[in-house]
């Protein structure tokens, strides 16, 4: 096995990048946000269609050099369309390397509650790209782990030990 390849996804403020901070930590794991690599590649990003094509050909390819490596690499980002979770399946695949979804969620209330106290965050998500993306995420189909951020964080630490342990 070459490496280890994790996709933490789910709709903007239900707290992805805690849990996938958690999940690098653990794994000893290279953190890769979407959002970040947005504005690797953008000065002032516009989120078209190409934009987004573009960051995520980016993630892959991030991905694909940590994994090639050995390494763990952690993915963040919402992973709303089932094609690119399937990407991720497919590298994952390709470079023998394990592959973990974690599909993380929290009640609609706490999701825009953070969204609204966001300050200094990558993330440009605002409350109505959130209920955008709640009406067009698509299901998942690829064996993942359900976690719940709604509430303390230790809760969804404990969760986390049912996708890191092997």
């Amino acid at each position: 096995m070459t490496g280890r390849l994790l996709v933490v996804t789910g709709l903007p403020g239900v707290g992805k990048t805690a849990v996938a901070r958690e999940i690098a930590g653990r794994v000893d794991g290279r953190l890769i946000r979407t959002d970040v690599v947005r504005t690797d590649c953008f000065e002032d990003p516009e989120y078209t269609a190409h934009e987004r094509a573009t960051v995520y050909d980016e993630v892959f390819a991030r991905a694909r050099k940590t994994l090639s490596d050995g390494g763990a690499a952690v993915l963040d980002g919402t992973f709303r369309k089932r094609s690119d979770r399937a990407r991720a399946a497919g590298l994952a695949a390709e470079l023998d390397a394990s592959l973990g979804v974690v599909a993380v969620e929290c009640e609609p209330s706490v999701a825009e509650a953070r969204i609204a106290a966001r300050e200094g965050d990558e993330s440009d998500a605002d409350v109505e790209v959130y209920r955008e993306f709640r009406e067009r995420y698509e299901p998942i189909e690829l064996p993942h782990v359900t976690v719940d951020n709604s509430g303390a964080f230790e809760a969804t630490r404990d969760r986390l030990d049912a996708l890191l342990q092997d």
